[in-house]
C-alpha cells in the first residue's frame, strides 16, 4: 500500500477512527495497531504476513528465555540470528549465492545450474524484508547485551515490530525506543498534530514533486544508456538520481515520521540533510541514520572499532561499509558501491582533506565539492541494473565528448528546473540555519500555514508520475 494512494488516504481514516478509542488500553492499542499493519502489509501479498510472524515469534521466545535461562543465553540468540538471516538469505540472497557457486564450478568446467534448480517463491523479495528483519534482530541482541529487559506480552512485541508507518521502508526503530512509548497511553496535543500534519506534508511534497519528477529522466537515462553519450548529460542524471532517492526516501521517512506524531510516539530523524556534509564521515552521519547507527552499534562496534589499532578501524570500516552495500541488494555493483565508499573514507582519514582546507580561503567549499564528487561516483554503482552498465555511465561521464552534437537542453528543462527547485530547498535550509531572524520568521504561524498550502498545492498540481518508494525494494 503506497502512502501516495488513494487507498491509503482511505485507510489512513479508518485507522485514526479506531485508534482514538483502541489507544485508551494497552491491549486494543497493540490490536489495533497489529491488524492494521497487517492489512498495510499484506496489501502487496498477505502470504509474506508469514514471515514478520516467523521472525517475530522466534525473537520474542529467544529474548524471553534469554531472560528466564540466563546459561543458554549465547544459544538462544545464535537461534534468534540463524532464523532472521536464514529467511532474510533465503528470500533476498538465495539467486545471488547460487550465481556465486555456479560461476565458481564453471571456472573449473563443470555446469551445475544452482540459479536453475531455486524454486520460484526463494525469487521474489518480500517488502521490506530487510527493515523488519533489522528491526526484529536488534531487540534479541540488545536483550542478550542486558540493555533491554524482554516484554511480556507478544501483542506488545509485535505493534512494535509490525508498526506500519515504518514497516516496509523505515527508519528502522529500535526496540529500547519504542516498546516504551508503546506502553503509554500518549495523548497528542494540538501542536503535535501540527508538527505531524507538516511532516506528512514535507513528505508527499518531497517524494510527488521532487522525487517523482527528477526519476522521469533518470529512469529513461538508464533504461537506454544509449541516447546521449555527452558527458553532461550523464552527469546531470547521475545529479538528479542523487536528488531524487534522497527526497524519495527522506520524503517516506518524513511522512512515517508524522503519521506516527499523530499517533502521539516519536520517531528519531533519519536524514539531516546530507548534500550539506563537508566531509564524508559527515555524510554518513547525516544519510541514513537509522541503518547507519544499526551497523555501527551491531556490526562495526562488535568488530573492534577503532579501539585495537588505526589498521582495525580500517578492516572494521571495510567490513561494515561492504556489508552495507550488501544490504541493499545481492549484487556485486551493490558491493562495489560499499567497498567505494570505504575507499573514500580510507582516503579521507589518511589525508585529512576536509581538516587541513578547512583553513584555507574558500577551503570548506573545496572539500564540499570533493565529497559531491565521490558520492556522485558511488551512486552510479548504486543506480546500475549491473557492473557493465555502471562502467558505461563512468565512462561517458569522463569522456571527453562534454556537451555532444545531440544534447538540446530544451528537451530536459523540467529536469533542469526541478534541479534547481531541489538545490532551492535545501540551499534554504543552509541559509536559514545560520541566520537567526530567518528562523524566527519562519516559525510564524501564518508563514507556516501558507507555507503548507503551498507545498499542498504544488503537489497535487506538479506531482510526477506515481511510483513505489525506491526503498521498498530493500
Amino acid at each position: 500500500m503506497l502512502f501516495n494512494s488513494l487507498v491509503f488516504f482511505i485507510f489512513f481514516i479508518l485507522f485514526f477512527s479506531v485508534w482514538q478509542w483502541a489507544k485508551q488500553r494497552d491491549t486494543s492499542r497493540w490490536i489495533c495497531i497489529i491488524f492494521f499493519s497487517f492489512v498495510f502489509y499484506g496489501w502487496w501479498d498477505w502470504r509474506f504476513l508469514l514471515l514478520i510472524l516467523f521472525s517475530g515469534l522466534v525473537d520474542f521466545g529467544a529474548a524471553k528465555y534469554m531472560h528466564q535461562k540466563p546459561s543458554q543465553r549465547k544459544l538462544l540468540l545464535l537461534l534468534s540470528l540463524f532464523g532472521n538471516l536464514g529467511g532474510l538469505s533465503v528470500f533476498k540472497y538465495s539467486a545471488f549465492f547460487a550465481g556465486l557457486i555456479d560461476t565458481a564450478f564453471a571456472a573449473f568446467g563443470w555446469s551445475i545450474n544452482c540459479v536453475g534448480s531455486l524454486p520460484e517463491w526463494s525469487l521474489v523479495v518480500p517488502v521490506g524484508i530487510s527493515f523488519y528483519t533489522f528491526q526484529s534482530m536488534s531487540y534479541t541482541i540488545d536483550v542478550y547485551r542486558s540493555n533491554l529487559k524482554p516484554v511480556k506480552s507478544v501483542l506488545h512485541f509485535f505493534a512494535y515490530l509490525s508498526m506500519f508507518p515504518q514497516l516496509v521502508a523505515g527508519p528502522i526503530v529500535r526496540a529500547k525506543d519504542m516498546l516504551r512509548q508503546l506502553a503509554e497511553n500518549r495523548r497528542q496535543t494540538s501542536l503535535g498534530y501540527w508538527l505531524g500534519f507538516k511532516l506528512i506534508v514535507y513528505g508527499f511534497f518531497q517524494k510527488m514533486v521532487l522525487a517523482d519528477n527528477l526519476a522521469v529522466v533518470v529512469n529513461k537515462a538508464f533504461w537506454e544508456i544509449d541516447t546521449q553519450p555527452s558527458a553532461l548529460f550523464w552527469w546531470m542524471v547521475v545529479l538528479a538520481f542523487s536528488f531524487q532517492i534522497y527526497f524519495d526516501f527522506a520524503g517516506y521517512s518524513s511522512i512515517a515520521r508524522g503519521l506516527a506524531k499523530w499517533m502521539g510516539y516519536r520517531f528519531k530523524s533519519n536524514f539531516k540533510h546530507p548534500y550539506h556534509a563537508c566531509s564524508l564521515k559527515n555524510f554518513w552521519e547525516r544519510w541514513h541514520i537509522s541503518l547507519s547507527t544499526w551497523f555501527r552499534d551491531y556490526v562495526y562496534i562488535p568488530l573492534g572499532g577503532n579501539r585495537r589499532s588505526k589498521w582495525s578501524w580500517y578492516r572494521n570500516m571495510w567490513i561494515t561499509m561492504i556489508l552495507s552495500g550488501l544490504w541493499h541488494g545481492p549484487a556485486l555493483h551493490f558491493v562495489v558501491w560499499g567497498a567505494l565508499h570505504a575507499a573514500f573514507l580510507s582516503f579521507e582519514r589518511i589525508s585529512q582533506f576536509p581538516k587541513r582546507l578547512s583553513g584555507l580561503p574558500l577551503g570548506k567549499f573545496l572539500a564540499y565539492l570533493i565529497v559531491m564528487w565521490q558520492v556522485l561516483v558511488a551512486w552510479v554503482f548504486f543506480r546500475a541494473q549491473d557492473m557493465e552498465q555502471a562502467l558505461t555511465i563512468l565512462g561517458r561521464m569522463f569522456s571527453t565528448n562534454g556537451v555532444g552534437n545531440d544534447l538540446l537542453f530544451s528537451q530536459y528543462f523540467d529536469t533542469i528546473i526541478y534541479l534547481i527547485i531541489a538545490v532551492a530547498v535545501e540551499s534554504w535550509y543552509f541559509i536559514k540555519q545560520r541566520s537567526p531572524r530567518l528562523r524566527s520568521f519562519s516559525r510564524l504561524f501564518w508563514y507556516e500555514c501558507l507555507s503548507m498550502a503551498f507545498l499542498i498545492a504544488l503537489s497535487v498540481y506538479f506531482r510526477g508520475p506515481t511510483a513505489e518508494f525506491i526503498y521498498f525494494q530493500f
